[in-house]
Formats: structure tokens, C-alpha cells, sequence
């Protein structure tokens, strides 16, 4: 189909991949997922000139407020994330959890927020976000329990807790790598979720492109010597 500004669809997909915004007010949207645009858009660095005090009240979560840009302007934008699947979810007054390299948007009436749980972003208030997955996600009433790389988020629900299920680790070098922080499958580790809400699971575990966009959204908030330490990690695992 030819797409035209004429007969795009406004907030809504145009396809599994790709996402069609009508701009009418200030957004903000992940860095590197517009693929095109029509209209007069300006894309500016969060924290910039007059956006500071939009991003004051918005966006209250310094590790990740530099992978963001604010939109501005008119205009219809289109976005995708690596051949994800992208949703929208219409929020009102509610407290929605979500993986922070799955966040492609959301609009000025949210509220981001780091949680407390690593690698997870907290939105607050009413407004619209736009999440990625690995394929369709799926809803769940808790309580339940979750292998964390299927996990996408979680809405008006308490942070979960770590549920590790030693039942599968069945030698002493599975227990060694255990106890000393080595990530485990999702039958040894798992999320645990309590209270009146839902969680959201992808079809598909997060698999390497999910975790390398996890890594490299948390890599802004290391300083130089952290980073300098993570360089050294990197080419030790390439020498072995």
C-alpha cells in the first residue's frame, strides 16, 4: 500500500513493525526509532533550551534521559524498532512498569521514573505509551510467575521479587554460577508478581537483540571507570 498524509493512520499500526503517531503535542520517543515523518516536526535532545521544564516534570529517571528526544510540532511520525512488534496502551491514572529497552514512547502526560527494579522504567498519570516486544504480548492475572526475559511490564502492581527454583540446578557448577550473580534460564529464575493487576509477557524470551538494547540503555548511567571496567569484561570474553 502507498501511504500518503492523506490516508495514514493516526495512532495506530500500520503494520505488526511499525507505529503511526499523529503529533499534535510534545512527546517523547526513544532515540533511533523513527524511520520516517510528514509535517513540521522538530526532534530535540532531552534536557535542551525550552524543553527543560517539560522534561522537569516528565521525566525524572537520569540513566535513561539521554536515550530520549523530545517531538515537537504537527505532524504525522512513523516508528518501528527492529522488527518488534509494537503496541499502544491508553493509560488512565494508572502506574505502568516496563522494561526500560521496550519504552519506543510516550506522551507528556506520563511521568517516567526509574524503578526499583535494575533495567525497568515506571510511568505515572494519564496518557498513551508505545512498547516494543518480541512478538505479541499476552496478559496475565497475578498471582503468577514469569521467566524475566518474556516479561514486557507490569500495570498497578507492587515491584515483583526474585524467585530462584533450585530444583534445576542439579550440580555444584550450576549452583557456583547461582550464588555468584551468573544469569539463569527462566526455569531457575524467575519474577514473582502479588496484588490486583496485570502483567505482560512477549510470545518470544528477549533473546540477544533485546538484551543488547537492555545493556546499551543502562550503559549512560556508568561512569568513565565503570565503563573502562565493562571495556576490559568485553575483550576478556572475545579472547575465550
Amino acid at each position: 500500500m502507498l501511504y500518503s498524509p492523506q490516508n495514514l493512520p493516526a495512532n495506530d499500526n500500520l503494520n505488526r513493525f511499525a507505529y503511526s503517531i499523529a503529533v499534535k503535542d510534545e512527546m517523547f520517543i526513544q532515540k533511533g526509532k523513527m524511520i520516517a515523518y510528514y509535517g513540521a516536526l522538530r526532534f530535540e535532545a532531552v534536557g535542551s533550551g525550552m524543553l527543560d521544564i517539560l522534561v522537569k516534570e516528565a521525566f525524572n529517571a537520569p540513566m535513561y534521559v539521554h536515550n530520549y528526544v523530545v517531538v515537537t510540532g504537527a505532524g504525522s511520525l512513523i516508528v518501528a524498532d527492529n522488527c518488534f512488534d509494537i503496541a499502544s496502551f491508553d493509560l488512565a491514572d494508572a502506574t505502568f512498569t516496563i522494561k526500560a529497552s521496550h519504552c519506543l514512547g510516550f506522551t507528556k502526560g506520563l511521568r517516567a521514573q526509574e524503578s526499583t527494579l535494575p533495567g525497568y522504567l515506571t510511568l505515572v498519570g494519564t496518557g498513551t505509551l508505545l512498547a516494543s516486544s518480541n512478538g505479541p504480548v499476552h496478559f496475565l492475572e497475578p498471582p503468577c510467575r514469569a521467566d524475566e526475559q518474556a516479561v514486557v511490564g507490569w500495570a498497578d502492581l507492587p515491584s515483583p521479587s526474585y524467585c530462584y527454583d533450585y530444583a534445576h540446578v542439579t550440580n555444584v557448577l550450576n549452583a557456583v554460577g547461582a550464588l555468584s550473580g551468573i544469569t539463569l534460564s527462566g526455569e531457575e529464575k524467575q519474577l514473582d508478581f502479588h496484588g490486583q493487576g496485570t502483567v505482560l509477557i512477549q510470545s518470544s524470551e528477549g533473546g540477544g537483540g533485546g538484551l543488547l538494547q537492555s545493556i546499551k540503555s543502562q550503559m549512560t548511567g556508568l561512569a568513565p571507570d565503570q565503563l573502562q571496567d565493562l571495556s576490559q569484561s568485553i575483550a576478556t570474553r572475545l579472547k575465550g
